[in-house]
C-alpha cells in the first residue's frame, strides 16, 4: 500500500490499522518515498525491558565498598 504524507496525516488511524492487519505502507512526499510503516511481529519485540527504569545487574569488579562520605571526598579531590 502507498499513501502520501498528507493522507498519512489525515488518515493515520486507518493506515496504522492496515499495518496491524499485516500490510506494509509506504509514505511518499512529492512522489518520493520517505517512510515505511511495517507490521510488528512477535520476533520484533524484545523479550526484556528496554526502558531505563529496568533492573540493571552490574558485574562484581572486586572493588571496595565506599561510604557516601568517601565517595564525596574522592570526588572533591577530582575537582568536582
Amino acid at each position: 500500500m502507498e499513501t502520501t504524507a498528507r493522507e498519512f496525516n489525515q488518515k493515520s488511524s486507518q493506515i496504522l490499522a492496515a499495518a496491524a492487519r499485516g500490510e506494509t505502507v509506504t509514505v511518499t512526499k512529492n512522489g518520493t518515498p520517505v517512510a515505511r510503516v511495517v507490521p510488528i511481529t512477535e520476533n520484533d519485540v524484545p523479550p526484556y525491558p528496554t526502558s531505563p527504569m529496568g533492573d540493571i545487574e552490574l558485574p562484581d569488579l572486586g572493588l571496595p565498598d565506599l561510604t557516601a562520605d568517601e565517595v564525596e571526598e574522592t570526588l572533591r579531590g577530582m575537582g568536582a
